[in-house]
């Protein structure tokens, strides 16, 4: 694998993990919800009150300077017109109550007129404070009162830059003269007032988040410790302890939902021991009537081989009936066989006798017996051979699962080849055993195995069979903690895969030899489709 391939898996995993963790924990859902929606409305609401509060101070602020400033320059305006410009010049006049109105206004404005030899005439506020929009209305309509924000700008560099109000109107000498005057108002304290409230909400708010935080995980708590204690006691009920029960507190909808939890475990307990009984009596009338039978089979079997010997001293259809009745009961007797290993494998009484053995050379002799039957039927056994696969397994049950997959497929091959392959590796050993005939449909693989399944019910048998060696072979497979597996395309044949450990006991992880035959054609929609048994 290329570093490339490594890096964008290992990116993918690792952005995978927030949707992972946030999926996986219902606390952490509920907290971060409660938080997130709390910010926003909390967020929302102090921008609210800071908005409010900022809009009225300043509102404030701007009505009182507003009447500040248009009475000082009523009062300007009175004292300029009664000046007697005989004894001072207009300009020294000027300069007089522009000193007068600073002096009286102390902190709470500074005046700017402008205009004359004189330039500007103020206190220490810069010229520069007097917004240029500001300046264009006063020049427009000299006789209307304006306001507007600024920054205020102080002469020399020993203050910084600060908010402010600005007013502009004009002064009108009694010659006709008119001079713009601008009152500057600083919003300093107004500034430091809105700072205080902003910092007293945003605090406030931290606080509140942080509270919110430990009465979202209290609340949490309160769902997410019943929800998990319900988790838990389902899972030891699904693993078949149906005794447990979940503590029921209160009347709410988790008591409620804890009451039918239990009452749910209750039924379901209830109907799995009516089901474990009924199969139980099953299993056992199965069991029994097979032993039943064995002795008078017995019985019909040695008259029946008493009569196949004097066959030919009967009529032809006398013989041929005598004929019948030997196939038969070598059937009926086949069936009792298999349904007394079928109750073995019920009552879980069967046991493997393992032993250490090649299973080149066990397959190579199961393929021998099966050769005369494949012949009889003009179906050629390719057996594909391999190097020796030593594992330690039940002989006599691996062979039958050989018989019956080779039976099998030498049943539904349409006399076609059929292909046996070995394969494999340090863990595992596979035998596969491939068709080339009729075939089923994907969808029918897992019902290859169930006891008497037929995928044509209307097909001769050529074989025969009781309708229980592929689940029998399956038992075994299982026996020797392996899998048995199927794959089949209708028109394409089938392919039957036993996978067994070297080593028993050891678990079967992967299998030596591909499931799907490398000649199949056409898209397969994915193994989940076609596997009829995975690992136990």
């Amino acid at each position: 694998m290329s570093p490339t391939v490594r890096a964008r898996k290992w990116l993918r995993a690792i952005a995978g993990v927030p949707g992972r963790v946030w999926g996986s924990s219902l606390p952490l859902r509920i907290i971060t919800t409660t938080l997130l929606a709390a910010i926003i409305v909390l967020a929302l609401g102090a921008w609210m009150i800071l908005w409010r509060a900022s809009t009225g101070i300043l509102d404030g602020k701007r009505q009182i300077s507003e009447e500040a400033a248009a009475s000082a320059l009523r009062r300007m305006q009175t004292e300029l017109r009664d000046t007697d410009l005989g004894s001072t010049s207009l300009f020294e006049r000027l300069q007089q109550l522009a000193r007068e109105a600073n002096s009286s206004a102390g902190d709470q404005y500074q005046l700017i007129i402008e205009g004359g030899p004189a330039g500007l005439l103020s206190g220490n506020i810069n010229g520069d404070s007097v917004p240029a929009v500001l300046r264009a209305q006063v020049m427009a309509a000299p006789q209307s009162f304006w306001v507007t924000q600024t920054s205020v700008v102080y002469a020399g560099a020993a203050r910084a830059a600060q908010p402010g109000l600005a007013f502009g109107g004009s002064l009108q000498a009694p010659s006709g003269q008119g001079f713009p005057v601008y009152f500057i108002f600083p919003l300093t304290q107004e500034a430091a007032t809105v700072a205080v409230v902003q910092r007293a909400v945003w605090s406030t708010l931290a606080v509140l988040v942080v509270a919110l935080a430990f009465v979202a995980y209290a609340v949490s708590r309160q769902f997410s410790r019943p929800v998990r204690l319900v988790s838990r006691v389902a899972g030891q009920i699904a693993a078949g302890d149906f005794d447990q029960r979940v503590p029921v507190k209160g009347t709410d909808d988790l008591a409620s939902l804890a009451t039918s939890m239990n009452n749910m475990a209750g039924e379901l307990s209830s109907q799995i021991t009516q089901l474990e009984n009924l199969s139980r009596v099953q299993q056992q009338f199965v069991s029994d009537v097979s032993h039943e039978l064995r002795t008078p089979l017995t019985t019909v079997r040695m008259a029946s081989e008493v009569l196949y010997g004097m066959r030919d001293d009967f009529s032809p259809t006398a013989t041929r009936t005598v004929e019948l009745l030997q196939t038969e009961i070598d059937r009926f007797s086949a069936l009792l066989t298999d349904l007394l290993e079928i109750s073995r494998f019920d009552a879980g009484a069967a046991v493997l006798s393992l032993e250490e053995v090649d299973l080149v050379d066990v397959v190579r002799s199961e393929v021998g017996e099966q050769t005369m039957l494949a012949q009889r039927l003009g179906t050629p056994l390719v057996l594909h051979e391999s190097p020796a696969l030593v594992a330690e397994v039940d002989v006599r049950r691996v062979r039958r699962i050989l018989r019956n997959l080779l039976t099998n497929a030498i049943e539904h091959g349409e006399a076609k080849p059929i292909d046996i392959l070995l394969g494999g590796d340090d863990h595992a050993i596979a035998i596969s055993v491939r068709d080339h005939g009729v075939g089923f449909p994907a969808e029918q693989a897992k019902l290859v195995f169930q006891r008497f399944w037929r995928a044509d019910p209307s097909r001769q048998r050529s074989v025969g069979g009781t309708g229980l060696g592929l689940a029998i072979a399956l038992e075994d497979a299982r026996l020797h903690g392996g899998w048995l597996q199927a794959w089949s395309r209708p028109g394409r044949g089938a392919v039957f895969r036993l996978t067994v450990p070297r080593h028993a006991g050891d678990p079967v992880r992967t299998s030596p030899l591909p499931l799907r035959p490398a000649d199949a054609i056409g898209p397969v929609k994915s193994d989940a489709g076609v596997l009829a048994e995975v690992a136990p």
